[in-house]
């Protein structure tokens, strides 16, 4: 059964109310049309929950517009869903063209920091975002009465005599429901071994993101990226309004996973009664960085489950903690983002999965 403007619906009994499932829920493909973003492809997604969001097709499958009765979920910087035709690969060119958004997609050969590595100069965070999909389909298929909403599609990253990487995605929500699940699997579809790192950059804004509202967390260790961050450690998690000069902070955080082996972030804002949670499977991404930026005009926090830290491939090879992909080899990962709504659910998730 499907919960819909507070009542019990069978796939019937909901039939003989609307003239197409369209009225209440649904995909809807779309072209915007102005500056930058002219000839993106959208894929609007509504699931009658109130829940409202945008992917941008030609953006890695990225998620962009997003909100929830009314109310935004994400920030959104200046450039908007930047055609790809515009992206700067290099140094932190990138920035150029991020448009925000509830998720951007950072890899996948490489994340991070700009880097030389082994005499291959990288851009920052990767190409994923700025790569257009192919294959695209989308579907309502109903599993007895319950209604699902699956979007899915293929992005390529390739060089000449250099990696082969498709990336298989598929975006699933539910009739009536608050929550957007991502299933991700990355193919070696090339003849070499290829380094893959993957960020999953969610990006919270205002009025979400106030004054007040709490990051909670599972944490047994946090660790400042730099400097400038090692100046905001005791307060990393204290959420303020847009400060005047205020200067990026990264933390790096580790999570304890729950007992079916995810991590679990909430940002909760008592003020609107609603939070948005992160959960994400560990094995496969048992990184969490946190992007503090609440300045002027860039209030923002970023919520970022990873299979890397972002100071580029070049540290994560030092390191040894780089991980590659050999040929025919895949790696599956697993995110939710949802919302909860109401004192009493907020509590109960907290509670669940033992956040602080």
């Amino acid at each position: 059964m499907s919960v819909l403007f507070g009542q019990q619906l069978s796939r019937s009994n909901l039939d003989k109310s609307v003239g197409d499932l369209v009225q209440v829920a649904g995909v809807r493909l779309m072209e915007l049309s102005e500056g930058q973003e002219r000839e993106v492809r959208i894929a609007d997604v509504r699931t009658g929950s109130g829940l409202r969001f945008q992917v941008s097709l030609d953006r890695g499958m990225d998620l962009s517009v997003a909100e929830y009765k009314g109310i935004p979920l994400a920030w959104r910087s200046p450039q908007g869903d930047v055609h790809p035709g515009f992206y700067d690969a290099r140094g932190s060119g990138w920035a150029r063209s991020f448009p925000g958004g509830l998720m951007t997609g950072c890899g996948m050969t490489h994340a991070g920091a700009a880097c030389v590595d082994e005499g291959e100069e990288l851009g920052a965070h990767g190409r994923l975002s700025n790569t257009p999909a192919t294959h695209v389909s989308h579907a309502a298929e109903w599993e007895g009465d319950r209604c699902f909403f699956r979007l899915k599609g293929e992005v390529q990253e390739t060089s000449l005599f250099k990696d082969h990487l498709l990336l298989q995605r598929t975006i699933e929500t539910e009739l009536g429901v608050s929550t957007i699940t991502l299933h991700d699997t990355v193919i070696n579809k090339g003849t070499k071994r290829s380094p893959l790192m993957m960020i999953y950059h969610i990006n919270t804004g205002w009025p979400l993101l106030d004054e007040g509202a709490e990051l909670l967390l599972n944490a047994t260790l946090t660790k400042p990226r730099d400097a400038e961050a090692e100046k905001g450690t005791d307060t990393a998690r204290r959420l303020s309004g847009p400060i005047p000069g205020f200067k990026e902070q990264v933390f790096f955080h580790d999570l304890s996973p729950d007992t079916a082996g995810n991590g679990n972030v909430l940002l909760a804002n008592r003020k609107l009664q609603i939070g948005l949670f992160v959960r994400f499977r560990m094995r496969e991404l048992p990184r969490f960085i946190q992007w503090k930026m609440t300045g002027e005009g860039t209030y923002v926090l970023g919520l970022e489950p990873a299979n890397c830290w972002t100071q580029g491939r070049i540290k994560e090879r030092e390191r040894g903690t780089l991980q590659f992909l050999d040929p025919g080899e895949r790696r599956e990962f697993f995110l939710q983002i949802g919302i909860l709504e109401g004192e009493a659910s907020m509590n109960q998730f907290i509670q669940q999965n033992r956040l602080t």
